[in-house]
């Protein structure tokens, strides 16, 4: 690893191929002053990062590609979607979406190596793939990056240039959660025992739902991400200390980037590890938390449109909620509430009218009720999703609906 000024780097960048691929770490990890520097000197490139957030680069001559779109990417026009469960990405970088560029945002080097820190996700494949093409991996070391381990550490001799930047880490937005999320999260939580295994996605009732396992005990974490609420979890004595806490990526506040940074039971995989089914079918009675944007009356939910317009992406949903059912003692809920209130309509419809994001959940919770879906026939999924799951207003129309869908509903 060749640490560099920043004039260095835009000197060694100006003389990049034309229209580069360029990889950079994503969620709350992007390097945005390299990424900057990248901008300056490339009139044109693709610009590839999963759930990016603001500030990135949005201008003439960028094209922007992911499979799972955050809010930095939402709504620009020529945005490149690639649909991908999240444990295929690796393959995709390495087939299809080949990169010529990797940024990479580390901690400073202990020992010969850097660690990614925060992201590791799909990072480690797209090294490889950059690696296999004789392009570059460039790196902005950050002394403010916690050094995690697992996946995340790398060779500094990987690293072909670097440049040294001195700030704190990003943080996501507090979202308190109200009085619906905890309602949800308090009937997710029933459906949770003492030594149960948590995946949760991202967004404020899987946030809730770890507020209210805190009396538990004996839990372990095998999840694609994790923020704040594990840690509220290890204070409280409910995580088994003899677990390892795995995951692929983490963001929340400075006390947590505090906690993971040479934390010897976090442990950061690669994607393909943390999202592959068969490995989380192997973590004990695994449950698998996520949330939808709406469900039918088919038990079929939507996580990733709005109108038709691409929201987010399929990410890890389909993984975990395949993993889970075949955990032994496994669940697979899907949690949401019964009214959007911005929208202002239901978020149980009779029949998703876009991509479906998962299917054969084990349960479906609003604040309204827990439906059990799993081992009914469709008829009763459908009556349990009306009478517990949808909200009141909505009911006697999906009823009416569903009978002209062909459920035989009571």
């Amino acid at each position: 690893m060749r640490v560099v000024s920043e004039s260095q780097l835009a000197a060694v960048l100006s003389g990049v191929a034309e229209r580069p691929r360029v990889v950079v770490s994503g969620n709350f990890a992007t390097p945005h002053a390299t990424l900057a520097i990248l901008d300056r000197v490339i009139p044109q490139y693709r610009l590839f990062a999963l759930n990016a957030q603001s500030g990135i680069p949005d201008r003439e001559g960028v094209t922007l590609e992911t499979p799972f779109v955050g809010a930095g990417m939402r709504g620009r026009p020529g945005l490149r979607y690639f649909p991908s469960r999240l444990s295929l990405v690796p393959h995709l970088l390495t087939v299809s979406l080949p990169p010529d560029i990797v940024l990479l945002h580390t901690s400073t080097p202990v020992d010969g190596s850097v660690s990614l820190g925060t992201e590791v996700n799909v990072l480690p494949a797209a090294i490889e793939a950059v690696r296999a093409r004789g392009g570059l991996v460039i790196a902005q070391v950050n002394p403010c990056m916690p050094y995690t381990y697992g996946d995340a550490v790398l060779a500094s001799a990987d690293v072909d240039y670097a440049i040294e930047v001195d700030e704190p880490l990003a943080s996501p937005a507090e979202r308190p959660a109200g009085s619906v999320s905890h309602t949800i999260a308090e009937r997710v939580a029933r459906l949770i025992g003492d030594g149960a295994t948590l995946q949760l996605g991202i967004g404020a009732v899987p946030d809730a739902v770890l507020s209210a396992l805190t009396k538990r005990r004996g839990l372990a974490v095998w999840s694609e991400m994790f923020s704040d609420g594990v840690l509220g979890l290890e204070r409280a004595g409910a995580l088994d200390p003899e677990t390892p806490i795995t995951a692929s990526f983490v963001f929340g506040s400075a006390q947590l980037y505090e906690w993971v940074d040479h934390n010897p039971r976090i442990r950061l995989l690669r994607t393909e590890k943390t999202n592959d089914p068969g490995l989380i079918a192997r973590q004990r009675s695994l449950v698998s938390v996520n949330s939808a944007l709406e469900i039918d009356l088919y038990a079929q939910a939507n996580a990733n449109r709005v109108r038709g317009a691409i929201y987010s992406g399929f990410g890890g949903q389909n993984d975990f909620v395949v993993g889970a059912l075949h955990s032994r003692g496994g669940r697979a809920v899907i949690a949401l509430p019964s009214w959007h209130p911005r929208a202002d309509v239901s978020t149980v419809v009779p029949r998703l009218t876009g991509p479906v994001t998962s299917f054969q959940h084990s349960y479906i919770v609003s604040e309204q009720g827990t439906a059990t879906i799993w081992g009914n026939d469709a008829n009763e999924q459908a009556q349990q999703i009306i009478d517990h799951v949808a909200h009141p207003d909505a009911r006697a129309e999906l009823h009416d609906a569903g009978r002209n869908l062909g459920f035989a509903l009571r």
